[in-house]
């Protein structure tokens, strides 16, 4: 049987969607790839992109002849790394507010203690909440204010599924966008507790870079609102024997059971996909984020995201030919992040879908909906459940008679 094995391009957006007045209107002018190529010009070396269908998308040259290619929509809100990949597995998050621990630490600690745990607020001065005096509940200093809430704690004093645990009740009790659980073995809970901090008026949270909670051993559970994981690709193709690799940003980002590497460097990304692609013999499949695009668009870095482009596509035009009669690669975006509109946030564009294969026919996808359709097509294309949302789209693209 063939793989089907999906590459997200983090941040790779084509254009503001028509809907991001609703957002930030400003952002209306967002176009990731047209905005690096004006800037860089003949720098800016990607013609495999192109002729998968970039051109086609973006500049109305003519449709790629070897393959499928298309565009989606974000159907989640906003436009974000974590609950763009919840999407594209095939789940959409619900629409979240925005909370801080001042407005929801009462109903946590009343849950938490429902629960047998040991709840105290360490600080007279702020709602930050000690849970068997081993966890921090605070707020997320790191994300946009009031869309996250973290539970960090010293792992020498609390077992990572513990951990989980607390955070999952959490979760149960608030409606901001995530709730992450995180912890390290060579921090402990009195530096934990040392490096809470006020990072915006009435926002209390760990400065969890100076409490040593990243690095070795470092562990991280996220939960989304409105998230169903067991209904996502990945956890459908793990509950019928089906390996699936996570590597890159997916390995954080997604649910599930089989190899997970959080490779950040592209090159190393790149290369650890190729040899495991040559080396899987058995039935499987890849997820693989290149994250580093997103903190060149965070950066605001234009060389830099220009450079990473030509690398992919590079290893892309190596890579495509390797591939095995049966196999499909899909190519994607999960936002954008325009590196040259005046900010480090990601932006609300449209995203492009490439799909490439020795079996896959030229045809137009057109406009997806949401980018759940690319979960809903793994799980068509392994014979599994369907996920929660998404269209599949393999009829399109294949002949399965």
């Amino acid at each position: 049987m063939g793989r089907m094995m999906l590459l997200v391009i983090d941040s790779f957006g084509i254009g503001a969607m028509d809907d991001c007045r609703d957002y930030v209107p400003s952002d209306c002018r967002a176009n990731t790839y047209k905005h690096i190529r004006e800037a860089k010009k003949d720098e800016l070396n990607i013609p495999t992109l192109y002729r998968l269908g970039l051109g086609a998308l973006v500049d109305g040259k003519s449709a790629p002849e070897t393959n499928a290619y298309g565009y989606s929509k974000l159907a989640h809100h906003g436009a974000d790394t974590y609950l763009g990949h919840q999407e594209i597995a095939g789940s959409c998050p619900k629409k979240s507010n925005k909370r801080l621990m001042k407005e929801v630490h009462g109903q946590i600690k009343q849950a938490l203690e429902a629960h047998g745990y040991e709840v105290a607020y360490p600080f007279s001065h702020c709602q930050v909440l000690l849970v068997n005096g081993a966890a921090v509940v605070a707020d997320n200093l790191e994300s946009s204010l009031g869309n996250i809430i973290n539970v960090t704690a010293d792992l020498k004093k609390m077992t990572f599924d513990e951990l989980k645990k607390i955070g999952r009740i959490v979760r149960e009790n608030v409606d901001t966008s995530r709730v992450i659980a995180l912890g390290g073995p060579y921090t402990s809970i009195e530096r934990i507790l040392s490096c809470v901090k006020e990072k915006h008026k009435d926002q209390w949270g760990v400065d969890t870079p100076k409490a040593g909670v990243y690095g070795k051993g470092y562990m991280v559970y996220h939960m989304g609102y409105g998230v169903e994981i067991d209904k996502q690709f990945p956890m459908i193709a793990a509950k019928h024997g089906l390996k699936v690799y996570r590597l890159g940003k997916t390995a954080d980002v997604l649910h599930g059971t089989g190899p997970a590497e959080p490779i950040v460097n592209t090159t190393e990304l790149l290369a650890r996909f190729s040899e495991l692609y040559r080396k899987e013999e058995g039935n499987a499949s890849f997820l693989v984020n290149i994250q580093e695009t997103d903190l060149a668009g965070h950066a605001e870095n234009v060389d830099w995201y220009c450079r990473l482009l030509n690398e992919t596509d590079q290893w892309l035009q190596d890579f495509i030919p390797q591939m095995r009669e049966e196999d499909i690669l899909i190519i994607m975006a999960d936002h954008g992040n325009d590196p040259t509109i005046g900010h480090s946030n990601h932006t609300r564009e449209y995203v492009p879908i490439f799909i490439v294969g020795k079996k896959v026919k030229p045809v137009y996808i057109g406009m997806r909906e949401t980018m759940a359709d690319v979960g809903a097509t793994l799980c068509d294309f392994y014979g599994l459940p369907k996920t929660k949302e998404g269209e599949s789209f393999l009829d399109l693209i294949l002949d399965r008679n």
